[in-house]
């Protein structure tokens, strides 16, 4: 009696290189649509993270410096308008 079956053997096999097939194309459909979404995110001119924190602290510390001239200011009209 024989223990193995060649038909087996065979849908094995072929079982294993479809396997092979499907994981090369899900390898190749994933670089397609990684190269895809780099392209259009390159067409839709965004800012890196980089450039967007360096605006941001820019921002922050402008915002900063106008409170405390306001302040100076108000000091300034406030002593002005004592003397008049």
């Amino acid at each position: 009696m024989q223990t193995q079956s060649p038909l087996f053997d065979e849908l094995a096999r072929a079982m294993t290189g479809a396997m092979g097939v499907a994981a090369g194309l899900t390898d190749e459909a994933k670089s397609f649509m990684k190269a895809q979404a780099a392209k259009l995110i390159a067409e839709m001119d965004l800012v890196g993270r980089e450039e967007f924190e360096a605006m941001k602290e820019m921002a922050s510390s402008a915002k900063a410096e106008t409170v405390l001239l306001q302040k100076r200011l108000a000091d300034i009209e406030e002593k002005l308008g004592k003397r008049s």
